[in-house]
């Protein structure tokens, strides 16, 4: 049977390799692919920004420790106060640590969970490498941050999660099963407190970069770099290539468009810096006191809704020139504002809201959003949308290709097969129209076959207007019907990278499938605002690309490359293949070579 784990893996966790399914259902595959479109220069200034904007200057994992406590002393608080009782009951099985107190259990069970690295660990009658090393490395971070709770507690809680022997002697029959009991509740607690901590709750507070804010994401982390994601995807053909590759799930915190428009501004962090000061300015009249509170929302929620409204805002107008788009995008930000509010837990929860302050922050995002009060506003978003959006467009063609020929199986979220800018549940699970998308790809069928020129011409067409939604339906249904006359080849083909040579070498990002004399090539552009400075021109053509050219690996000879999305064939004599002929109509390429 074929049978994917719905886990999330922490940063550099990995698969049991024992665990018999074809892998995960890929949310380090969506994290990888996302950060390989994130700018490593834009980390120094972006985050110094935010430190001055906001005034929060906590790291990331101190921001998560801190926000994990916070789940254990409330919502969790009896769950671990259960656990903590279980633990007491073992100690006075031994008299080397009847002496400890519950309450000194209880302190120092709720650091060792806050400083737990990953979900969950696997203890189950016996302890695997990987269980010892999280453990280990749990309780490490734990003691040093809380010395005076003691090492022989920490050791104690250690030793009982490792199904160790007591210091006084071989554990009993009835011991080693009371650990067992313990080991088990305490990784059914550390699971549900890692998502709560970190999805629920950090994920709403540390709005450094929020493109980084997702399910199984490491916001700490800037990005991820092509040799990283190279490694990544040949450790997945060889060990899980069966594991799901998506970019949008039912619980993802934005919709792939979203997140490859925000990358962009990684690429453009002094303009995008300019707008939010000018912005905050312009909008500060907007704000009011809520007792206590001087200003509502505070910087750091009036960032997370700046970076909302340039992910989110629509390009479809309700009428020409209007300044205000349609009318259902108001209260859609205005509920993905009120529960980022809530789960952020700062100013207002779901368990104890604060009616007023979430009033006065729908109240400031009303204004934002109404012409006849932010017209100024209104006009230079619209404009710096624009221009990101055109630059998000291939940054997302480019994830949608990798998506669809990389190690594993193309998992398209609903809706997502055209441009779609949807947020966090239930704003990502509304109704799907999915009769105007069939209609779409009947056309682009009709079209193709209808042309003199085939692919060709519809690609330099679409080419032309990348805002039409049948771009991306064009890149998915291309990209899977290759996949299913080769389908052996993406299913069971080895996965090589393919170093690209020349002036823009650094903005390419390109692999290969091979199979029994069979291969597929990937080029995508990455980085595209340094390619093309003018965002309305496309990366085509020799003009862009100048000598960048592709190096094949000798393990693929020299053959015709027919390109999938133009039709259009490229000789190969000499392994090498430049990228201005294989983006000259169309801006990512899939080229296939057949045996023989």
């Amino acid at each position: 049977m074929y049978v994917v784990v719905e886990k999330i893996l922490g940063y550099d966790e990995q698969l049991p390799p024992d665990w018999a399914c074809d892998g995960t259902t890929g949310y380090e595959f969506l994290n990888a692919v996302n950060g390989l479109f994130v700018d490593p220069a834009g980390e120094r200034p972006l985050t110094a920004f935010y430190q001055e904007f906001t005034g929060l200057t906590d790291p990331y994992p101190q921001v998560v420790y801190e926000r994990k406590a916070q789940i254990l002393s409330s919502s969790l608080y009896s769950e671990l106060t259960t656990l903590a009782h279980q633990l007491d009951r073992l100690a006075r099985l031994d008299r080397r640590s009847r002496d400890f107190t519950l309450h000194g259990i209880r302190l120092a069970l709720r650091e060792v969970i806050a400083a737990f690295p990953v979900y969950r660990s696997y203890v189950n009658g016996g302890v695997h490498e990987t269980d010892q090393k999280w453990i280990n490395r749990a309780v490490v971070r734990a003691r040093k941050r809380n010395p005076l709770l003691g090492k022989p507690l920490f050791d104690f809680i250690r030793d009982t999660l490792l199904l160790k022997d007591p210091p006084s002697g071989p554990a009993s029959d009835e011991y080693r099963a009371a650990q067992k009991r313990f080991a088990g509740k305490f990784q059914q607690l550390t699971a549900p407190v890692t998502a709560k901590g970190i999805e629920d709750t950090t994920f709403y507070v540390y709005n450094r970069f929020v493109s980084l804010n997702e399910v199984g994401g490491e916001p700490g982390r800037w990005g991820a770099s092509p040799e990283k994601v190279h490694r990544y995807f040949a450790d997945r053909a060889a060990k899980f290539p069966g594991g799901l590759s998506p970019l949008s799930t039912h619980d993802t915190k934005r919709g792939e468009d979203v997140r490859a428009r925000l990358n962009v501004l990684s690429e453009m962090p002094g303009e995008w810096t300019e707008r939010v000061r000018r912005w905050a300015g312009l909008n500060a009249r907007h704000k009011r006191g809520i007792e206590d509170e001087p200003d509502a929302p505070d910087a750091n929620e009036e960032y997370l809704i700046y970076q909302t409204l340039v992910g989110t805002w629509p390009e479809d107008r309700s009428e020409p020139g209007a300044l205000a788009p349609g009318d259902d995008f108001e209260p859609r930000v205005q509920a993905y504002v009120k529960k980022a509010l809530c789960e952020a837990k700062v100013h207002s929860s779901w368990i104890n809201p604060d009616p007023d302050y979430e009033a006065a922050v729908a109240g400031f995002v009303a204004k934002l959003l109404d012409p006849a009060a932010s017209a100024e506003f209104l006009a230079d978003l619209a404009a710096f949308v624009g221009r990101v959006a055109s630059y998000g467009r291939l940054n997302s063609l480019a994830q949608t290709l990798v998506r669809c020929t990389a190690p594993g199986v193309p998992d398209t979220y609903q809706g997502s097969e055209a441009w779609d800018l949807s947020l966090v549940d239930p704003d990502n699970r509304r109704p799907v129209d999915y009769a105007a998308r069939e209609a779409m790809l009947k056309d682009l069928t009709d079209r193709a076959a209808a042309s003199s020129r085939g692919p060709c011409r519809l690609a330099r067409e679409l080419a032309v207007d990348l805002s039409d939604p049948r771009a991306k339906l064009f890149v998915v249904s291309r990209a899977l019907h290759c996949r299913g006359e080769f389908a052996d080849l993406f299913a069971r083909g080895g996965y090589l990278p393919v170093p690209a040579a020349g002036e823009k070498a650094e903005h390419t990002f390109a692999f290969l499938r091979h199979l029994d004399g069979a291969a597929a090539l990937t080029v995508v552009p990455r980085l595209p605002v340094a390619l093309v400075p003018d965002a309305a021109r496309p990366p085509l053509g020799r003009k862009v690309w100048g000598d960048t050219a592709l190096e094949l690996p000798d393990a693929v000879g020299p053959g015709r490359w027919e390109n999938v999305f133009t039709g259009e064939v490229i000789d190969d004599t000499n392994n090498r293949i430049t990228a201005g002929e294989a983006l000259g109509a169309f801006p990512v390429a899939l080229l296939v070579c057949r045996p023989g």
